[in-house]
């Protein structure tokens, strides 16, 4: 097995870990800053991995988490991560249809992160797109990626259902 395969499925292993400490986070600036620590490892995951449409997608998550943690992700500087997001990630997509899940995953959670505050809406939204990037992952042969998503996915429900008060 290539070294650069084993690398990029540690480091989405150490991002789904990250993601998964910061659905029991109980406000939405603890929950971004576990999620700073995702889009972090996810870029090392995917220069390892060679998607680089997803590498895109990691770098500006990664701005759009500091901003958010910061209190600062303002309407227009949602509107440029938004249009960048899909431009650029468009132009670097070297997966067709799988490579284009990253850019819809990305611009949906961009759009989330901006208009709520409420840490329940942002676990929902993270449900869909947790599912999305386990196809993602599935298709670009990071398996282990892949199956922590979908068990990502059934600890945010668990969470969700959890916390429903």
């Amino acid at each position: 097995m290539p070294t650069s395969l084993i690398l990029g499925n540690i480091f989405s292993l150490l991002s789904v870990i990250c993601i998964a400490v910061s659905v029991i986070k109980k406000n939405k600036k603890d929950f971004m800053y576990w999620q700073i620590g995702d889009a972090l490892f996810g870029i090392c995951s995917t220069i390892s991995l060679v998607a680089y449409a997803a590498l895109v997608i990691n770098s500006i998550s990664l701005l759009r988490n500091i901003l958010s943690y910061k209190d600062k992700l303002t309407k227009k500087i949602t509107a440029f991560l938004l249009f960048f997001e899909i431009i650029i990630g468009l132009y670097v997509n070297n997966l067709a249809f799988i490579g284009l899940l990253p850019v819809i995953t990305s611009a949906g959670y961009t759009l989330c992160v901006y208009l709520t505050k409420d840490e329940k809406q942002m676990r929902w939204v993270l449900v869909i797109t947790t599912i999305l990037w386990a196809v993602h992952n599935f298709c670009i042969h990071s398996y282990p990626s892949a199956l922590t998503n979908i068990v990502l996915c059934v600890w945010t429900l668990l969470q969700i259902y959890k916390n429903r008060k």
